[in-house]
């Protein structure tokens, strides 16, 4: 096998995991945030506004559709669906790593079928940083033009490339590929982590260099530590099974994703919270600790699958949850959330605590 069609076939690994295998881990932090309950709203629950503005983009809700797919034959139809619905309710949506595509043009159709289905809603396209920091800005435009990204995404993932069979492990000149990236690019560079979070001084240093917008993509939800563990454990050979319990015992490794959201929002700069957001009460939770978008991948999947109608249903129950969340704050518009009073307890109250000095609750 030729290393365009590796690169193919693995996407195909990927996606049939995260279908069929148990892949999360951890605890997002959400699960110790609580907001204010205010017993008398003066809203109107059935009126209430879930647009949004994301980096120039005017967006009817503040559900992003993390990347997911890509790169393989099989998965053209489920990125049609997904951007169908996104264009539909005119929601932003990431792609997967288009590596495959940019590798292999045959496959970019896999991609295109994304801006083919959704002309006029916000799109990032994705890239991961090794790839950029080898082949430079070419790969990078080739990215973009291939679905006529809004953004691009370059995702940080070196846990996963430190417990693949085929990863890498040198990170040398990753800082600097980003930083000539954001002076070159054309359009805004999102930095996205893809399960481990982001730290405050991450997200400067990332800032400070030029990126528009960062993507905590925090631990709680899906692990690649454990994806990976998952397809090293199917292919034969004893490295390969050594890679397998690697992959088990990071399984728990990161940042998580309520406490990456709180330091990187200190930064003042656009943020998409990602990692193991499951519902409207954790977009709402997002938002409130001060989120522009929140992002959900796994939880969509399996409804893509099924098609347009499943996923629109379960879209709908999400936004329905978030409009409970908005009219029991006593908020008519989305904007109005980070007013929001909240309370932290448990692990994340300590993780937020020791890093900080002192312990923020909401007014």
């Amino acid at each position: 096998m030729n290393r365009k069609d590796f690169t193919s076939s693995r996407k195909l690994d990927h996606l049939r995991i995260c279908l069929d295998e148990e892949i999360e881990s951890g605890n997002t932090g959400f699960e110790d945030i609580r907001l204010v309950h205010e017993a008398l709203p003066d809203t109107d629950m059935d009126s209430l506004d879930l647009t949004t503005r994301f980096l120039g983009h005017d967006l009817k809700s503040p559900l992003f559709i993390s990347a997911m797919t890509g790169g393989h034959p099989e998965t053209k139809e489920i990125n049609a669906v997904l951007a169908e619905i996104a264009e539909e309710m005119r929601l932003g949506i990431g792609v997967g790593s288009q590596r495959a595509a940019v590798e292999n043009p045959e496959l970019e159709d896999t991609f295109r079928v994304v801006r083919d289905k959704a002309p006029d809603t916000f799109i990032a396209g994705n890239l991961g940083i090794v790839q950029l920091r080898d082949h430079g800005i070419e790969w990078a435009e080739r990215a973009v033009e291939m679905i006529d990204a809004d953004a691009l995404a370059i995702h940080l993932n070196f846990l996963q490339e430190s417990v693949q069979p085929e990863g890498d492990h040198n990170a040398a000149g990753c800082f600097s590929a980003l930083r000539d990236l954001t002076r070159e690019l054309h359009v805004p560079v999102i930095v996205k982590e893809t399960g481990c979070g982001i730290s405050y001084n991450t997200a400067k240093r990332c800032l400070g260099a030029g990126v528009a917008c960062i993507d905590t993509g925090g631990h709680g939800g899906s692990s690649w530590a454990l994806i990976e563990s998952h397809r090293s454990g199917r292919i034969t050979g004893s490295d390969d099974h050594r890679l397998k319990r690697l992959g088990e015992r990071f399984g728990e490794w990161g940042i998580p994703t309520a406490v990456s959201l709180y330091e990187v929002t200190r930064c003042g700069a656009p943020v998409i919270a990602s990692g193991g957001i499951r519902t409207g009460i954790d977009i709402a939770k997002a938002l409130v600790l001060g989120a522009d978008l929140a992002g959900m991948a796994l939880p969509l999947l399996q409804p893509a699958c099924d098609g347009p109608d499943t996923l629109r249903d379960v879209i709908w129950s999400i936004h329905q949850e978030l409009r409970i969340c908005m009219f029991l704050t006593g908020k008519s518009r989305i904007s109005d959330l980070s007013d929001t009073g909240w309370y932290v307890t448990g692990p994340t109250r300590d993780m937020i605590g020791n890093k900080e000095g002192g312990t923020r609750i909401g007014d």
